[in-house]
C-alpha cells in the first residue's frame, strides 16, 4: 500500500528513480542548468538543494554525505568549491524553475532548472533597473524639431556660475534670467508654429 506516499514516484521503481535523481543533480550542479520536465524538475530541486545546503560547510563528512548522494567526484569538486562560494550566504532557494513549453513528442511540460546564482543575465537585470520612461502624444511637425534643437543649444551655451564666496549671487540671477529669457522665446515660436499648421 502507498498510504501517505505523497511525492512523485515519476514511473519508476525506487532504485531507477534515485540513480536518475542522482544523474541529473550532478549535471545541474557541473553544467549550472538543465534541461526536464516539470515534473522531474520539482522532484530534482527537493533531492539536490539539502545536498548544495551541505556543501557551505567543506569537512570530510559532508563531502562523504554528498558523495553517497551524487556518486561522482568531479561534481563534488564543483560543489565545495565554485558552488559552495556563491551560495555562501544564500538561506536557501537554490535553484530556479523556468518553463519553456510543451515537448512536441508527447506535449509533456518541459522546463529548465537552474541554479540561481549563476544565471548572469537575470543577476544583471536584477542589479539595474531599466528606466521607465513615458510617452507623450505629440505631434510631429517639421518646424518643432529645429526649435528643439535651439532651445538645447541656447541652454549649453549659457554660462554655468556656481555660487561660491568669490562669485556675487547677482550673477547666479542674471544668468538664470538668461535661460528662462530663452526658454520662452522657444516656447512662443512653437506655439506661432502649431497655430500655423
Amino acid at each position: 500500500m502507498r498510504h501517505g506516499k505523497k511525492f512523485n514516484h515519476l514511473g519508476r521503481q525506487k532504485g531507477h528513480r534515485e540513480a536518475m535523481l542522482s544523474n541529473m543533480a550532478g549535471s545541474l550542479i557541473i553544467h549550472k542548468r538543465i534541461n526536464t520536465t516539470i515534473a522531474k524538475a520539482k522532484a530534482l530541486r527537493k533531492y539536490v538543494e539539502p545536498i548544495i545546503t551541505r556543501s557551505k560547510t567543506d569537512s570530510t563528512h559532508s563531502r562523504r554525505v554528498a558523495f553517497s548522494y551524487l556518486q561522482s567526484k568531479d561534481a563534488i569538486k564543483e560543489l565545495f568549491s565554485a558552488v559552495a562560494e556563491k551560495v555562501g550566504e544564500r538561506p536557501g532557494g537554490y535553484t530556479r524553475i523556468l518553463r519553456t513549453g510543451f515537448r512536441s513528442g508527447d506535449s509533456a511540460e518541459m522546463c529548465m532548472i537552474e541554479l540561481v546564482d549563476f544565471n548572469d543575465s537575470m543577476l544583471d537585470a536584477g542589479s539595474t533597473k531599466k528606466k521607465s520612461r513615458r510617452r507623450t502624444k505629440k505631434k510631429a511637425t517639421d518646424a518643432a524639431a529645429p526649435v528643439e534643437a535651439k532651445t538645447e543649444d541656447a541652454i549649453e551655451d549659457a554660462e554655468v556660475v556656481e555660487v561660491t564666496e568669490d562669485a556675487p549671487v547677482a550673477e547666479v540671477k542674471a544668468t538664470e534670467a538668461k535661460i528662462e529669457e530663452v526658454k520662452e522665446d522657444d516656447d512662443a515660436k512653437k506655439e506661432d508654429s502649431d497655430k500655423k499648421d
